[in-house]
């Protein structure tokens, strides 16, 4: 699907700073926290967080544009062997190399590869933290393009006061719209859930 082409004004989702302030969680826990902290500070270490996180990003974006590679990354049906071999291919085409391409052969090889987006959602809460950044998970019915991204994250920082990293998910469920999550705290601004207010609204009308 091609990205959303036309212009989008964020600001009047953020219009208090109320919404955000104080509530950057970048705590990361569990299976994925473990994975993505291992990750980060090997590639801290090597002084390789750049690089890393741009094959990590072109690894979620394939995830995103292809169905046959989210099969194969969570189907059980396949062996660590299969999914390995697989895996060999789409990285070669892809050009991901080096730390993070071991990387995703150790997940690939430990059973874990199902994980794979939560755990780079969780590296790119880790590197967000090391520069200072605050990171925000965004769900839209269709992607963005570039000029709506960045005034997306122009909004957030107006709020936040810090540059904002995104994650972002295409969920067409939602209808129009987007979430956004920062920290522990959400603006829900779907036409799924106005749809699901008007409703409920009508029954008790009714």
């Amino acid at each position: 699907m091609a990205p959303v082409q036309i212009a989008m004004d964020f600001s009047w989702v953020f219009n208090s700073r109320e919404h955000f302030v104080a509530t950057d969680d970048t705590s990361v826990s569990g299976v994925a926290g473990r994975y993505a902290t291992a990750l980060f500070e090997l590639a801290r270490d090597q002084k390789s967080i750049d690089s890393v996180r741009a094959d990590v990003d072109k690894f979620a974006g394939l995830l995103a544009e292809n169905e046959d590679l989210v099969r194969l990354v969570r189907s059980p049906v396949f062996t660590a062997q299969e999914q390995g071999k697989a895996l060999d291919a789409v990285l070669a085409k892809a050009g991901i190399t080096g730390i993070a391409a071991n990387f995703l052969k150790v997940l690939t090889a430990n059973r874990r590869l199902f994980a794979v987006n939560d755990v780079i959602r969780a590296f790119r809460v880790l590197v967000a933290k090391f520069r200072g950044e605050a990171t925000a998970d965004v769900t839209v019915a269709e992607p963005l393009n570039d000029k709506n991204l960045d005034a997306l994250k122009a909004s957030l920082k107006s709020v936040t006061g810090k540059d904002v990293d995104l994650n972002v998910n295409v969920d067409p469920s939602i209808i129009g719209g987007l979430i956004v999550k920062l920290g522990s705290r959400m603006v829900d601004s779907s036409l799924r859930t106005k749809l699901n207010s008007i409703k409920h609204a009508m029954k008790e009308a009714g």
